[in-house]
């Protein structure tokens, strides 16, 4: 660090976890990161991942707590543990409605540490946060991420990572709109091109006929819910155009935290069919969160 000559570890990247040799001499730990409330959105990850060395080295973490723009809702599947990855660790719904500080409250009382230890932990709440508080960040929490509606469309759109089309990575309209080159018949178009935050994105120089999202906030803020449509849609346009939706891995697996919704849309199930599979799941995961939320 060019002002105090502190030395910097990064915990984005082949290192997740902060070493015992880094945390030499360290009294305290303190975690200051605005989350958007995204199960696949990797700051609760790293948190895991924070609070696990904490505990195991017997240094106190203390989680300075901030709004989550998505904390107003609960919605999308649970976590099936096959599928635990950094972009999933927990079995946690898609959008689970909850702070970072209330999360880490989770990690600790579910027992999800390495070997259930337990993190020394403090959480400094949000004076005037209830879960219903609608809340525009001030500083972006990510490149990709840079206004309100990106952050709100996130959760639905995200999906697409693990599909060939885009979510406008090399734009500057980074989840705000989808496309794919061979989406000739669209009347909007985008080209995504090398840039800071979004260095070789998907179809890097390709012009893609595409969707942009014109919704005004309120409109996104009052939906409360995933919207698959988006997705339905884009894989009908595929199919009927005759290329690959799916990306030849299993990351949109990854991010679903199960296989059911690829399989739901080759079946051309109906988003309400898709929606009511996850019902059951989602209420069991309410009664867990209920136990670890401080602004009731």
């Amino acid at each position: 660090d060019s002002k105090t000559g502190l030395e910097i570890y990064s915990l984005y990247g082949k290192t997740k976890k902060p070493s015992s040799e880094a945390l030499v001499d360290i009294d305290v730990m303190v975690f200051d990161i605005q989350d958007v409330g995204v199960r696949f959105y990797t700051y609760i990850s790293t948190l895991h991942y924070v609070m696990e060395a904490c505990a195991e080295n017997g240094i106190p973490l203390i989680v300075l707590d901030r709004p989550n723009p998505n904390g107003h809702y609960i919605d999308g599947p649970v976590l099936e543990a096959e599928y635990k990855s950094f972009v999933g660790m927990h079995p946690v719904p898609v959008v689970y409605g909850m702070t970072i500080g209330e999360y880490a409250q989770m990690i600790n009382g579910e027992q999800w540490l390495n070997e259930q230890a337990s993190c020394e932990l403090t959480v400094i709440p949000c004076e005037g946060y209830t879960h219903s508080s609608t809340y525009e960040l001030p500083v972006k929490p990510s490149p990709n991420l840079p206004n309100p509606k990106s952050v709100l469309l996130y959760p639905s759109l995200c999906f697409f990572e693990g599909t060939t089309w885009s979510v406008g990575r090399g734009t500057e309209m980074p989840f705000q709109v989808y496309g794919h080159p061979a989406w000739a018949r669209s009347d909007f178009r985008f080209t995504p091109k090398s840039m800071s935050g979004a260095k070789y994105p998907k179809h890097e120089g390709k012009q893609c006929g595409g969707r942009e999202f014109n919704d005004p906030l309120k409109v996104l803020l009052n939906k409360k819910q995933l919207n698959l449509s988006y997705l339905i849609h884009a894989y009908q346009l595929s199919q009927k155009n005759d290329f690959p939706f799916f990306n030849d891995n299993n990351f949109f697996e990854k991010l679903a935290g199960t296989a059911k919704l690829r399989a739901a849309l080759k079946a051309g199930t109906s988003e309400k069919e898709i929606r009511a599979s996850w019902r059951k799941d989602l209420m069991k995961f309410k009664l867990v969160r209920r136990k670890y939320l401080i602004y009731t």
